[in-house]
């Protein structure tokens, strides 16, 4: 006599019927999943080209023939390389300088922009206007602005009485790095400029208002209301413009003056890219990236364990 096909047929043992079901029902593993293909991205083409560029920079290869292993040879060359400590030099005056002039100027912009009631929609939208033009386009404009013969700056100069003050502001090793500073200024001045006013208009009224009755004056009120409440604020714009002036200014300096004159404009950056693909130094490259690396990341920490000692919390 036949057996029963419910007899006959073979269930899957009840533990595993019951892990898999708890697997598929767990919050975890459904999140997992779904940031699945994420990871995979971002092991793709953040995570897997960093590992191999690392161990890139421990060999020399010109881009073309076979890679020769040689050890710390690439970082040890940083130490010794003329152009490159004088890039790491400009790198850190370019930081300095765009550091203080963005979050100076930028909360100052921000607290004028904070009491601006006419037009303030357009007022606000045109400061901003300079961040969504191209690194290229704002580059050719202020080349334009630099041009010894018929540029604005030296025009206006001439027009004002302070003709000796002309010059070849990109041509001059004394004033170029300062020049494209300034350009760099500019065009990131209305996002930090905005940063400032959202954490501006966080801050209660009642603060200001009770200030007042107390008979505080103006310059209290921003050294003991505004600033003390801006410090997350302020440590953020530090680390954007900490990063952006480090690894995000090849565009402005190669548009503007290519590195030159004779290096006076060069950075990190720069040079990582002339010797890549025009010197075709690629581990060397590698290796100078890395060391931006650390350094960067080498500062950012300091910032944030500084931060995380003081008492205010971003």
């Amino acid at each position: 006599m036949a057996m029963p096909a419910a007899l006959t047929s073979k269930s899957p043992a009840p533990s595993r019927v019951s892990l898999a079901r708890r697997l598929g029902r767990s919050d975890g593993f459904v999140a997992a999943m779904m940031m699945l293909p994420a990871g995979i991205l971002f092991a793709l083409f953040f995570l897997w080209p960093f590992v191999s560029g690392f161990w890139l920079s421990f060999q020399r290869w010109d881009g073309f023939s076979d890679p020769r292993f040689i050890g710390f040879g690439n970082y040890l060359r940083l130490m010794k390389d003329g152009v490159f400590l004088l890039a790491l030099k400009n790198s850190f005056i370019f930081v300095i300088i765009s550091i203080l002039a963005k979050n100076i100027l930028g909360l100052a912009l921000a607290l004028l922009l904070n009491r601006v009631t006419f037009m303030r929609g357009f007022i606000r939208a045109s400061v901003f206007v300079p961040v969504t033009i191209s690194f290229v386009a704002a580059g050719l404009l202020w080349a334009w602005i630099y041009n010894p013969v018929f540029g604005l700056l030296n025009a206006g100069l001439e027009f004002v009485g302070l003709a000796s003050w002309k010059r070849s502001w990109l041509g001059d090793a004394n004033v170029a790095l300062y020049a494209v500073i300034v350009v760099d200024v500019w065009k990131w001045l209305g996002f930090h400029a905005v940063i400032y006013l959202a954490g501006l208009q966080t801050i209660p009224s009642e603060l200001y208002e009770a200030a007042r009755i107390d008979g505080a004056n103006a310059r209290r009120r921003l050294w003991h209301i505004t600033l003390p409440l801006m410090v997350p604020v302020i440590f953020i714009n530090t680390i954007l413009s900490l990063s952006g002036a480090f690894v995000r200014n090849f565009d402005i300096v190669h548009v503007l003056t290519q590195g030159g004159p004779n290096h006076a404009t060069e950075v990190v950056i720069t040079a990582m890219v002339k010797a890549a693909f025009t010197n075709s130094q690629m581990g060397y490259a590698a290796a100078m990236g890395y060391a931006l690396f650390v350094l960067v990341g080498g500062i950012c920490a300091i910032l944030v364990y500084w931060l995380g000692r003081t008492r205010f919390k971003v």
